[in-house]
């Protein structure tokens, strides 16, 4: 099969039909992005349950079906806030908890590799860089430290405001970072050189380096989304007003080639973003824009998680009410609704497939077919809600982490594999 993203796309929006540059005829290799960012000029620098009763069905659930390979239980009595695997093999993962600790560990037996010790808040944010030799973990207080995986050590860190996200460049030992006052910062690694790009006055509540690169897209509190140019320290384009979230942003991803952001909001949309012209090329909202919390509560139904299917032209948007919609990218149709019992914490396109995985609020992962719509399968094992989770390249396994205290492997079984 082509790739489709070596062809132009039409995204018809109500009047107009704008074409999608294909980015990919000269695309840069990693080590002319490292000697570019060279050019930089751096500065030195759980709720309570009033009943106390449980139905049967959960009782079941939590002394029953576990339909994990391994799990992993070292963030003892806490909760497990985010996972992610070594992008190089994928035989390593990286959990961060409400303990204020971060593990690497093996996937095949749990065994750990590296204690990340030393911080003094909840660990929310743990990612390997792009080669897999460093891995960066940050607490909700803002100290982040890098360690040398191979070597097990701490070889540098650094202390921001309250920490939103963090990110490394996908081709250089380059860290980003979004703070609470709005800043984004962004590190040499482990040299500590320094750049930041000017805050708005309202948080960054989420970023994605651009596969260039050379930018980055940030989206923030007050429903903006500014696409940094990493070099120059410039926003090329600011998406506001009419056209822009009416709340703040909660996530956000781009397509292969980095044409294409598709942000999510807690004002119950996501928005399709052409980054070469900072246009808004498509709108997505629920059927239902509200969610019930109880008898006489309602809130925005908040797009919790987005993404790019990377063999068809389709996005998923996963709502705080339980629906997973899949639209068409190309006529911006909705395709599928799929429901779940809980609201959706996360969702990730497998890597060469049309399968889409969710983690819910209700602990179980399910696994979508995005072209029929059908549940290819589901996997239980956890007694509480699943807060993040990772596929890996071949879509064999998934690791989750989850409000439990533990971190699970999953082996993801289909009949076509």
């Amino acid at each position: 099969m082509s790739d489709p993203e070596e062809n132009s796309v039409e995204l018809h929006g109500d009047e107009e039909i704008i074409e999608v540059i294909d980015l990919n005829e000269a695309e840069p290799a990693p080590d002319d992005l490292a000697d570019d960012l060279e050019d930089v000029d751096f500065e030195d620098p759980g709720v309570d349950d009033e009943e106390g009763w449980e139905t049967e069905d959960e009782m079941e659930a939590e002394a029953g079906q576990d339909d994990s390979e391994l799990t992993f239980s070292k963030h003892t009595g806490s909760l497990v806030f985010c996972v992610s695997l070594d992008p190089v093999t994928n035989s390593l993962a990286v959990t961060g908890g409400e303990d204020d600790k971060a593990f690497v560990w093996k996937v095949s037996d749990g065994e750990v590799l590296l204690q990340c010790l030393g911080h003094k808040d909840s660990v929310t944010c743990a990612v390997f860089s792009h080669d897999s030799t460093m891995v960066a973990t940050g607490d909700m207080s803002g100290l982040i430290k890098v360690w040398k995986v191979e070597a097990k050590e701490e070889i540098w860190s650094f202390e921001v405001g309250d920490l939103e996200w963090l990110e490394w460049h996908p081709c250089a030992p380059v860290l980003l970072a979004g703070t609470n006052d709005g800043s984004v910062w962004m590190w040499k690694i482990p040299a500590g050189d320094c750049k930041t790009f000017q805050s708005p006055g309202c948080q960054a509540t989420s970023g994605k380096v651009l596969p260039d690169g050379k930018r980055a897209a940030v989206g923030y509190e007050d429903g903006t989304v500014r696409v940094w140019d990493l070099k120059q320290g410039n926003a090329v384009h600011i998406i506001k007003g009419q056209d822009g979230h009416q709340g703040a942003l909660t996530c956000l991803a781009c397509n292969k080639d980095g044409s294409l952001v598709l942000t999510g909001s807690v004002d119950g949309s996501a928005k399709l973003i052409n980054t070469n012209t900072g246009k808004v090329v498509g709108t997505f909202a629920a059927e239902s824009d509200k969610v019930t919390l109880s008898s006489d509560e309602t809130a925005s139904n908040s797009v919790e998680s987005v993404g790019f299917c990377n063999i068809l032209p389709l996005i998923a948007v996963g709502f705080l009410d339980g629906t997973l919609a899949i639209y068409d990218l190309s006529s911006q149709g909705l395709r599928h609704s799929c429901q779940h019992e809980a609201g959706i914490a996360h969702l990730q396109w497998e890597e060469s497939s049309a399968v889409v995985s969710t983690g819910s609020l209700d602990g179980v992962l399910r696994l979508w077919d995005g072209r029929s719509g059908s549940m290819v399968s589901e996997y239980r094992g956890h007694a509480a809600e699943i807060l993040d989770f990772t596929v890996n390249r071949e879509a064999s396994f998934a690791v989750t982490a989850a409000g439990d205290y533990h971190a699970k492997v999953f082996c993801l079984q289909r009949p076509d594999r």
